[in-house]
This record gives C-alpha cells, structure tokens and sequence, in this order.
C-alpha cells in the first residue's frame, strides 16, 4: 500500500503531515510512501533527506493523489485536488465536520474513506495520536512568547539599585492542554500566574505548575465525560463576569484559550472588563479562529481598544511549524499503526475499535 501527501495551501497552513524520520516508520510498516516535489522545503526539508529515508518525490501532485491508498494532510483539501481522490482511497486529517459537512458529505458518497483525527475521544490508548494535545502545548507555549512580545514591560520582578521592577501579571482563561502550557511557560519565565476554568479538577493541575486558581462562588464540575468543558449557565456566567471584573484590573497579560467543540467560543472578556484594565495590557486571544473569547478579537490583527491589545491570529502554529510538523506527524503515524491490519496489510476499518468508530465519518 501507499501513504502519500501534497502540500497544504501555503497561505493558511505550513505544517507537513509526514516528516523524513517517519517515512522510514511507514517502510518499516510496508507502506511505500510518495511526496510531491518541494513537499517540505519551506521548513528547510530537502527533498533528498525524503529520498533518503526511502520516500518517492514526485512532480505532479495529481499522480501523488491519484496513486496513494492513503492520503495524510493537515486539513481538507481544496475541490480541485479532492477531485483526484478516488472511490476506496482513505484520506486522513483534521478534517473539521462541523464546518465542511458538504464538502466530506460528497466525498464519503464517493465511497472515500473519511478519518478526522480532532475527533478522537480521550482514552489512554489514543494518547499518542492525540493531535489536540499536541498542537494546543505549543500553541499555549507560543501566546506566551507572543503576548510577552508585545508588553512593554519586563516579565520577572528585577531588584536594581535604582529599584524594584515588579513581577508582570498573567491571567489564562481555560486550563485546557494549552491553558496549563501557557501557565508553565509564563512561571518560568517569572510571571505571577493566575487561572480561571469551569473544570474543577483544573485547580490540582494549575496549582502543580505554581498557578493560582480563581474559583467561582458556587461553581460545580462543568466537564464532559470526554474531558472537554460544558457550555456554561447564566448564573455561572454572571458569577464569572464578576470574579474576572475584579481580577483583570492588576492583570498585565491575558491568554484566552476557551473553546467549545463544533462552536463558537464563548465570550468571556467583555467590552466593560477591557475598559477596566491598565493601560498598556496585552490579550492574547488563541479561540479567534472561532470568535474569539474577548468583545473585540479579529482574526490576524491587533486591536487596540482602550489602550489594551487585543491579538488574535488564524493558526498560530504556522510560528512553530517545524516543531508541530514533527509531533502531528508522530500523531498521524500511531494513528495509521493501529488502522493498518500488518497480516494481510491492508487498513482493517473495525467499527468496533473506539478509536475508529469515533474518528471516521460516515
């Protein structure tokens, strides 16, 4: 069998789905594996450190659809290149449901077979395709360095002759997989960290980093049994509101990493609360993709609004896309290890598997 990808569009995504040290995993498999030209030369990759590890380079991107039994990438493809995917071919990605039901509606009559991997469900087993977990680490680490970029004002207390600098204040909003990165990369660099989730096993887990965990008066665990965050009541909401009003005056630096799957991110910092904090503050919003936590986020700008900026940009990982081509790649890989049948070498679709009856779409 053959594993293949294209490039993405290069305008919105720069990660690779495989990268020369897991082609020699796919052969060892018994897949053969072919690239299009230039596959990953925009990340520094040569295509001879592909050919290296064993993989074919190929000109056309149409051959490479057309002859591979397999296809990995990081999202969907666009129409033109979907249309050389052909009936029984398997293609592999983050394929986002929600927003392209259309697009794999027709793909799947086509008799496609469709794995979107953001939807694998949270068990031990599935812990190394994790691709969620993955790419929110870095991308919490990655707001830090960003936000912190921007403020103008050093980060960790400085005692000098000439005086104190005090400690710079970090609130994240969500101590998700990003929210806890976000939290151990700011106590390292010598911020005072706070943090705020509607999930109260949350509270260890920010404590262990060093965080201090603002809890709702009243609050209750609001955690699905897949690990994700509920949407919130209005009672919740107003005690939130409150709680968040009160804290954001002697924030410095806020990072947003609220979401809910398939929806809109919750707005969580209000017009009101933004009017309140210090000048010179600095939000950085990684839910823009999806709305935005804050009143006023937009996507890849930076608004000002009362002398606070507010950063919001459409894939944050595009800054680290050497280091998150890497780990989708091994996510990708384990993925691809447990759907492939090694006695007959074939993909075994087994609806009876967790993994594969929560990720494929029918």
């Amino acid at each position: 069998m053959q594993i293949g990808s294209v490039l993405e569009n290069q305008n919105i995504e720069k990660r690779v789905a495989i990268t020369p040290e897991i082609v020699k995993k796919y052969i060892s498999l018994g897949f053969e594996v072919c690239l299009c030209e230039n596959y990953g030369s925009h990340l520094g990759i040569k295509d001879d450190q592909y050919k290296g590890m064993g993989a074919n380079i190929l000109k056309d991107e149409k051959e490479v659809l057309n002859s591979s039994d397999i296809i990995v990438q990081l999202g969907i493809l666009s129409d033109d290149k979907t249309s050389n995917i052909k009936e029984n071919q398997t293609l592999i990605g983050v394929l986002n449901p929600y927003n392209n039901k259309e697009k794999l509606e027709s793909l799947a009559k086509k008799k496609i077979n469709l794995f979107s991997l953001e939807l694998l469900p949270r068990i031990t087993r599935a812990q190394s395709m994790d691709i969620l977990s993955s790419q929110a680490n870095l991308a919490g680490y990655k707001a830090v360095i960003e936000s912190f970029a921007n403020f103008k004002k050093a980060i960790p207390m400085m005692m000098t002759a000439a005086g104190t600098i005090p400690a710079a204040k970090v609130l994240v909003v969500g101590a998700g997989v990003a929210g806890l990165q976000a939290i151990a990369t700011a106590k390292r660099m010598g911020a005072i960290v706070f943090a705020t989730d509607v999930r109260m096993a949350s509270k260890e887990q920010v404590e262990s980093l060093g965080g201090k965990f603002l809890t709702v008066e009243g609050s209750e665990n609001l955690e699905t049994e897949g690990g994700y965050a509920k949407e919130t009541s209005n009672d919740f909401k107003k005690k939130q509101e409150n709680l968040l009003s009160e804290t954001l005056k002697k924030i410095d630096i806020v990072i947003c990493t609220a979401l809910i799957p398939g929806k809109k991110a919750p707005v969580i910092i209000k017009e009101n609360m933004i009017e309140n904090m210090q000048a010179g503050s600095v939000i950085y919003d990684l839910a823009a993709i999806q709305g935005g936590n804050t009143a006023f986020t937009e996507v890849d700008k930076i608004i000002e609004r009362n002398e606070v900026k507010i950063m919001g940009e459409l894939n944050i990982l595009n800054k680290l896309p050497v280091s998150a081509s890497n780990l989708y790649a091994k996510n990708v890989f384990n993925f691809i290890d447990n759907l492939f049948d090694k006695e007959i070498k074939k993909i075994n679709i087994n609806l009876e598997d967790e993994i594969i009856k929560n990720t494929i779409i029918k």
